[in-house]
């Protein structure tokens, strides 16, 4: 097919509207079944997926064909993080104006690295920007980037933690690198999330030079139990345990971190909302003493994928950080967004954060997390009913870490419940033992949802009895 055909073809889809018409009845016949469905794909649904595995053709398809394809073999093999019983990680579901704004914004497809690629896009990360501070209650002059995720926003963090330690030390990291630089300290909880380790790892900080710390049995950082700070140290804590759902004690270390001068990280990752939740913003108590944050909105917030930010208190060392420049390069009055995150390509996924804060508003935003520890509390209470389960974390927020009477019975009850598709976690280990972590983050989690969920619990120890019984005949 000649290129002025499909040239023509595609101005033929923009005009008709067919096409669109096609996905959006695609995409409400999804939208009707997701929170009813199974959650994990069935088997014939993950087979189908074969159906992929083909030549690149040579000559176009048909547009309506290729999303038929879409639909037909990819909505069913689908994980339903959408629903109110995906529990498996911090994913979190998506608010339906968060949908909305973010087809209305791939349509703009937008990219707001300069004021002058995208006003709208500027505008709205500065206004987000604005909320984000005032929200969390953080140091007036707070600058924010919309990265894809916390593990990008860790990175930004402490790569302004790195600017600004070495740029104390008349040592700038941009023009010299890190080879003969002045060495810099990093402290961190023995649980601190992997994602920090990667991000220490890219900067070329080393592992292997962390000052370890140990931390309670709720995993948090024992404060007596960090070493003596200095201006050359990067401090690193956690708002939200990846499998408890701890807060490290963000008043007692800040004050101390400060005293020395030390630079305070804090991986917020779906733990910092909770400073947003009168009832729950004491665990976040004295976070405003930190220097920079990262936190995601696909996770507690609920947004669509992806969406994460970085807040940092000193705007010298973020954007110096991530400095770039070019003689084609168009800086504005306004903000510039390519200056406060790593890349200049990237979509505008402010607008549906914005959509979604100015939506819910404070309250809105109170009773959704509020909600969701609600329904951690609910799930513990429930599944301790049961005999053979034990739950071994304090309920402080959204993790439930769940346990049976050893690790092999533990292993195939998560298998069995994996399984059953009712519902879907996964497992982890905490300290030594393997368990079961369920993460509640969806706003689409209902009561009979705990309640559905806990059932299926009793049903897969129920099959491992059976099984077992068997064997031993």
């Amino acid at each position: 097919m000649k290129k002025t055909s499909i040239q023509n073809e595609m101005f033929l889809e923009i005009r008709d509207k067919e096409l669109f018409k096609q996905v959006q009845q695609y995409s409400f016949d999804y939208l009707e079944n997701v929170f009813d469905r199974n959650v994990y794909p069935t088997e014939e649904a993950l087979n189908d997926l074969s159906k992929f595995d083909e030549e690149l053709p040579l000559f176009s398809t048909k547009a309506e064909k290729v999303l038929e394809q879409l639909n037909q073999y990819g909505s069913p093999a689908t994980t339903a993080t959408l629903g109110g019983r995906f529990f498996g990680f911090v994913c979190g579901s998506a608010l339906p104006i968060g949908l909305a704004a973010k087809n209305l914004a791939t349509y703009w497809d937008q990219a707001p690295a300069m004021n002058v690629l995208s006003p709208i896009g500027s505008r709205l990360e500065s206004v987000v920007e604005g909320w984000l501070v005032e929200l969390f209650k953080l140091p007036k002059g707070t600058v924010a980037g919309f990265v894809s995720g916390t593990s990008a926003a860790n990175l930004c963090g402490l790569a302004a933690a790195r600017y600004r330690i070495l740029k104390k030390n008349n040592w700038d990291i941009n023009k010299k690198g890190l080879y003969n630089a002045p060495k810099i300290r990093i402290v961190a909880g023995k649980q601190a999330h992997s994602t920090v380790l990667k991000a220490i790892g890219i900067l070329g900080l080393g592992q292997e030079n962390i000052e370890w710390v140990d931390v309670d049995n709720q995993g948090r950082i024992i404060p007596e139990a960090i070493p003596e700070l200095d201006e050359n140290a990067i401090l690193i804590l956690q708002a939200g345990n990846v499998n408890s759902g701890s807060f490290d004690d963000f008043e007692t270390i800040c004050n101390k971190a400060q005293k020395a001068n030390a630079w305070v990280h804090i991986d917020g990752a779906f733990g910092l909302w909770a400073g947003a939740v009168d009832e729950l913003k004491h665990l976040t108590k004295g976070i405003e003493k930190a220097n920079s944050w990262a936190v995601d909105g696909h996770k507690t917030l609920n947004t669509p994928y992806d969406c994460g930010i970085v807040l940092c208190e000193d705007k010298e060392a973020l954007t110096s950080a991530l400095h770039m420049s070019a003689s084609y390069i168009i800086e504005s009055t306004q903000r510039d967004g390519m200056f406060y995150t790593p890349e200049m390509s990237r979509r505008a996924r402010v607008v549906e954060l914005w959509a979604i804060m100015k939506y819910l508003g404070k309250a809105g935003i109170d009773k959704m997390v509020l909600t969701m520890h609600e329904r951690a509390k609910q799930f513990s209470y429930e599944i301790s009913k049961i005999n053979g389960f034990y739950v071994d974390n304090d309920i402080v927020f959204n993790q439930v870490i769940v346990r049976c009477d050893n690790d092999k019975i533990t292993e195939r009850v998560l298998n069995n419940i994996q399984n059953l598709r009712e519902c879907w976690l996964g497992g982890s280990v905490w300290f030594g033992n393997k368990v079961m972590r369920i993460s509640i983050c969806s706003w689409a989690t209902t009561k009979n949802d705990i309640s559905k969920s806990v059932k299926s619990f009793q049903k897969a120890l129920e099959l491992e009895i059976t099984n077992a019984n068997n064997v031993n005949r």
